[in-house]
């Protein structure tokens, strides 16, 4: 086995935690190229060690005159169409998409379209326009493979099994910090205090989602297009241990969970070595030092996007990615300490009630829907500051 990849997201956690991977299996792997949204710096040091030939960089004024931080000979795609050209490459074979947001988008439709074998990682893309990227996956005969540890999860307990046999996916959470907070208490959250999650090490606005819990409403989302499960049969339960990542319930009663340490390089190896698997050096888990595991039902008053998503869900539009863009707008109001915790979510409702999202026609309408969103929550935002 040998693949060669690109890596988009390069510099962040997942981005981080592939490169981990590849690093100890070189002789697994080539990257053959590597992408950010801005960190230039980071994406030189990562194609000094790995020797990359291609940088992809989606922000122009990031890049401008930096192309000397890298070797003579390097070639450059700037901006969403040099992102488009760099994942057709025809030496590359699977590509790994983990930039934040939608602006992979265009990207991970390119790729599909060459026929890559795509490592999604990147969950806003499936929220935005899930519709159309299995579509194109379809339509092209592109494999998609979940890096989510949710979905890594239902994908390896569907292996052997038909869609046909499914009762419900069951997406596990951990709650985040604030599971027991009450709601009073939450409103009074500082920036710190949500991005300090008591088990998972992710980037700034993954783990304000899992604080908020918006992460699973996307996950939901996510689960329905990948696995092809309306979205009433796809329930979400919290797990404060994180070992179980999420299960399958069959229509004969029976469960099949997939378990492993908190630790994203479980599901990213998954995904890198399939149909095979290779030897982590990280330990598993020792069930007798583990004890019990914990299993409860979300509280809605407290997290309430996971209602506003099932309402995003009924509605025959580009609600969910109005949902997505809201959040996002949101997210960033919070960790800019211009709203107060629990205002994310009020926001993200305002924003549906006054742009529902236009009709589901087009990915261009998908792009559209998510600008309108933006814009609408930006100015919701400006009413709470």
């Amino acid at each position: 086995m040998f693949r060669h990849i690109i890596i988009f997201g390069a510099t962040g956690s997942v981005g981080t935690s592939t490169l981990n991977i590849i690093r100890r299996n070189r002789h697994h792997f080539n990257v053959v190229g590597i992408a950010a949204n801005t960190n230039v710096e980071k994406l030189a040091q990562i194609a000094h060690e790995f020797s990359v030939p291609n940088i992809g960089v989606f922000d122009k004024h990031a890049f401008a005159g930096k192309d000397s931080l890298f070797k003579r000979g390097t070639h450059f795609f700037v901006g969403e169409d040099g992102l488009c050209e760099l994942v057709q490459l025809s030496e590359a074979v699977a590509v790994l998409m983990a930039m934040v947001g939608i602006g992979g988008l265009k990207p991970t439709m390119a790729a599909l379209e060459s026929k890559k074998t795509l490592l999604l990682a990147s969950k806003e893309i499936l929220v935005a326009a899930g519709k159309f990227v299995m579509e194109s996956a379809k339509a092209n005969g592109g494999q998609i493979l979940p890096v989510d540890s949710e979905h890594n999860a239902i994908f390896q307990c569907l292996l052997g099994n038909g869609n046909g046999f499914v009762d419900r996916l069951i997406l596990t959470a951990s709650g985040g910090p604030f599971r027991n907070f009450s709601r009073q208490e939450m409103e009074n959250i500082s920036v710190e205090q949500a991005l300090r999650h008591p088990i998972w090490n992710m980037g700034k606005k993954i783990t304000i989602d899992s604080a908020t819990m918006a992460n699973k409403a996307l996950e939901i989302v996510e689960a329905k297009w990948l696995f092809d499960v309306p979205g009433d049969r796809i329930d979400v339960i919290v797990h404060p241990e994180s070992i179980v990542h999420s299960m399958v319930k069959f229509c004969d009663g029976s469960v099949i969970a997939q378990m492993c340490p908190p630790n994203m390089e479980y599901p990213i190896a998954n995904c890198l070595f399939f149909p095979e698997r290779e030897r982590l050096v990280k330990p598993s888990i020792d069930f007798v030092e583990q004890g019990k595991l914990n299993f409860f039902a979300p509280d809605a008053t407290k997290f309430p996007h996971l209602s506003i998503i099932r309402r995003c869900l009924k509605a025959d539009s580009n609600a969910c990615a109005v949902f997505q863009a809201a959040n996002e707008v949101a997210v960033d109001e919070f960790l800019n300490h211009r709203i107060q915790f629990t205002q994310i979510s009020e926001i993200v409702a305002r924003t549906l009630d006054i742009y529902p999202g236009e009709p589901m026609t087009s990915l261009k309408s998908c792009e559209e829907s998510v600008m309108e969103a933006r814009n609408a929550a930006k100015g919701i935002a400006k009413g709470f500051n």
